[in-house]
Parts: C-alpha cells; sequence; structure tokens
C-alpha cells in the first residue's frame, strides 16, 4: 500500500469499517472472470486498535453475528484467515421464545447437514483483518486520519477536497461512512427515519456455564433479552428496555449489575459471575429514500439501520459491499463508465427492495412482540410452535437466516452443501 500514491483512483471510498473495507477488498482482488482490478482509496477518520494473532485482549462490547454468506466472502477477498488468527466463535444452534407464552423454535445446523450457523465476531476483528489484506494490495491507499470536507462533479467524474485540504479525483463517490453519513448528506439523499422507544444494553459478561454453541432471544413486555456465545465461558448479553430504565442499570456498580442480570434473564444464560464491560445506545430504522446519486453510491449504514435484534446490519452492509463491486466489475469489463447512473442504477435495483424487505421483517416482529392481548399472544406463540414443527419452514427459514438464499452476489454464495 502506498500512502504517497498520485490523488487519481477509480473509485474513492469515504470510511475504512467492516463494509468500506469489504467493498475496497472486493474492488481490488483480482477475481475470475473479471482480469483488471480497480485503483482504490479509502479515507477513514481513524483506525481500530490493533489485535496481534494470538493475544487475549478483552473483548469489545461491540460484536457482530456473521452469516454464512458474510463468512463466504471473506474468505474470497482473503480476509477470512485473519479473523480465524485473532478470535472468532462459532455457534450451531439459535432459539427464539416468546416469555409470556409457551411458543418456541429453535434451529439446528445439524438439521440441515451444515458445520454452523455463523459466527459471532467482534467488529474490530473484522476490519483488521480486511485492513491487513488490503494492505497487501499495490492498487490501495488508505489514508487516515481523513475527513471529507466537501465535493463537487466533474467532466469526467468527482472532485474531493479533505478537510486539511488534500484534494482527490474519482470516477466514483462512494459512501461507506455510516448512520451519520457526510457523503450521504452532501450528495443530498433523504432518509426515512423511525426512532423506537427502547434502548440497547450491552455487556460481555463471564458466565458459570462453559463454553456455548447457541445463540438466543426471548421476547418480554420490556423489550428482547439475547445472548451471543463468545469463546470460553463468556458471552454477550443484549438488554433491550426503556431509555431510563437502562440509565438506572447502567449506573448500578458491578455486582449489583450481576443480580440484576442472573434475576431478570433466563436460566439459558447460565448464570452471570462477572460484567467485563457494559454500554448503551438508542434504537432507530432508517432508509435512504435513494442509494444512489451522481456518480455516489451508499453502502451500509449510509444507506440503511435496521432494528438489532436479529443482528442482520452488518451482514446486509456487506452484501451491499460485494453486490456493488459485482455491478462495478460487470460494467467495466464491457467498457463501461463506473460512474453512469445506469450502471449504479443496477445496484440499486439490486438491492434496494431486498434491504426494504429485511427492514420491514424486523420492524414487523419488533411491533409482533410489544405488549398485546392475550388474544395476540397466543396467536404469536403458535407461530412459533409451527415453524418449530414443520421441517421444511423451518430449514428455509434456516437457510435464509445463514444467507444462502436469494439474489446473492457471486462472492457471497456458498460453495458445496446447505
Amino acid at each position: 500500500m502506498n500512502q504517497n500514491a498520485a490523488s487519481e483512483f477509480d473509485v474513492v471510498i469515504v470510511g475504512g469499517g467492516m463494509v468500506g473495507s469489504m467493498l475496497c477488498a472486493a474492488l481490488a482482488t483480482a477475481q475470475a472472470p473479471f482480469k483488471d482490478s480497480f485503483r482504490v482509496c479509502v479515507l477513514e477518520d481513524s483506525l481500530p486498535a490493533s489485535f496481534d494473532a494470538g493475544s487475549t485482549p478483552p473483548y469489545d462490547l461491540r460484536v457482530s453475528a456473521l452469516s454464512i454468506a458474510s463468512e463466504q466472502m471473506l474468505q474470497r477477498v482473503g480476509a477470512w484467515q485473519g479473523i480465524v488468527e485473532r478470535r472468532l466463535c462459532k455457534y450451531k444452534r439459535l432459539s427464539v421464545w416468546d416469555g409470556e407464552q409457551q411458543g418456541r423454535t429453535e434451529f439446528n445446523a445439524g438439521d440441515i447437514n451444515a458445520s454452523h450457523l455463523g459466527h459471532i465476531v467482534e467488529n474490530r476483528v473484522i476490519q483488521l483483518a480486511l485492513l491487513d489484506r488490503i494492505k497487501q494490495m499495490e492498487n490501495v491507499t488508505v489514508i487516515s486520519p481523513a475527513r471529507l470536507s466537501r465535493y463537487n462533479l466533474t467532466k469526467l467524474g468527482v472532485h474531493l477536497v479533505l478537510e486539511d485540504g488534500r484534494e482527490f479525483r474519482a470516477g466514483l463517490l462512494v459512501g461507506a461512512d455510516g448512520a451519520n453519513s457526510m457523503v450521504r448528506q452532501a450528495a443530498g439523499i433523504a432518509m426515512d427515519k423511525k426512532v423506537y422507544p427502547q434502548h440497547a444494553l450491552v455487556a460481555t459478561v463471564n458466565t458459570q456455564a462453559p463454553q456455548q454453541d447457541i445463540t438466543w432471544q426471548r421476547f418480554v413486555p420490556t423489550g428482547p433479552q439475547a445472548f451471543l456465545p463468545l469463546c470460553g465461558a463468556q458471552g454477550s448479553i443484549v438488554w433491550y428496555h426503556t431509555e431510563e430504565e437502562l440509565q438506572r442499570i447502567k449506573q448500578l456498580d458491578n455486582a449489583a449489575f450481576v443480580d440484576e442480570l442472573n434475576a431478570t434473564f433466563p436460566e439459558e444464560l447460565g448464570g452471570v459471575t462477572q460484567v467485563q464491560s457494559r454500554g448503551s445506545f438508542p434504537l432507530a430504522k432508517a432508509h435512504a429514500q435513494s442509494y444512489i446519486a451522481s456518480r455516489v453510491a451508499l453502502v451500509g449504514d449510509a444507506a440503511h439501520t435496521v432494528h438489532p435484534l436479529a443482528g442482520q446490519g452488518v451482514n446486509i452492509g456487506l452484501l451491499d459491499a460485494a453486490a456493488l463491486a459485482q455491478v462495478l466489475r460487470e460494467a467495466n469489463a464491457r467498457g463501461r463508465d463506473i460512474g453512469e447512473h445506469t450502471v449504479l442504477r443496477r445496484y440499486e435495483r439490486w438491492r434496494y427492495g431486498d434491504n426494504q424487505i429485511m427492514i420491514g421483517a424486523l420492524d414487523t416482529i419488533y411491533e409482533a412482540f410489544k405488549p398485546r392481548p392475550s388474544i395476540v399472544q397466543q396467536a404469536r406463540s403458535a407461530s412459533l410452535n409451527l415453524v418449530d414443527r414443520v421441517g421444511p419452514l423451518k430449514n428455509q427459514l434456516m437457510r435464509h437466516a445463514m444467507g444462502v438464499t436469494g439474489d446473492l452476489p457471486s462472492i457471497a454464495k456458498r460453495i458445496g452443501p446447505a
């Protein structure tokens, strides 16, 4: 990677997080049938702290449940080994149940002859593994710290100016800079947003139970309670509640917080013995009214945010990156200008509808498990039980959660069974 490369690129990506780095890796890695790779620049405000392979630092609060499709993408761009060498936790089962009724569904990878449903990985580990990969590429420049000040369109592309005065030119500008995307705002793309009355508290805990292979979610009137397994007798818990209640809980000392967890969470948690770290954040869903503007494309949280109850935010963002990379590669192979509206429109048509369905589905689940009359509670529990009993339906839903169905980018497609 050459930090002093010329300031002219095919693509400039603002945001070097997981999604932006995946897009960069997918564009800059030569993959059949496309022989050419792109000159890519990544502008990132700050890079993550290092995590040396073989070390065991405390777990970060921010973790993601990577689907099989995300695993495939990371393997294809050469970043998966960097995750394996650091830290990840495989899970084989997923359980969902209604805390007010008896409805429950449990998915097991063994039912479809799969070795696992996914992995729980720290966001920092994913980002570092991707950065390791793109640092090996001659045609990639990563600049950090770097903040975009403004951009304007030219006859041949986009002219960008950073806050420190540095200037760049590119055929395409991509906003991968999160929910408060400066690129989206500068492009004048509006965002439809819904703020939920709940917040989420996340904590890394030690449990009496040994290493677990299951992630679960229980729905109660105050909001979902979730568990994601981490290496050893550890886990990440997510506690959804009102902002006021979570503020009270956050102010408890560690011993009182442990008592509160053990009294409130189900026995499946395995008994909490210690809290390593904790924090909270507000919840909202949002969807950009368009993913594209003149020579601009949005990916990941810059284009959409979803309710985190199913852990799909990172996975659909990585799919955005893979889809955009494929569209740009195919256009380039045909001699097209990658910044053309018709090229970018193909990406938008591919991803917008799928993401809208996912955003709506998660919002529907949230609404269904709010406090409801008894007859509604019974109906939703009956639905969970029905899914658990009907094998073909259950297995299809499991494959969908694994990300191995639907109109997937080529690098996300699973090789082999299940």
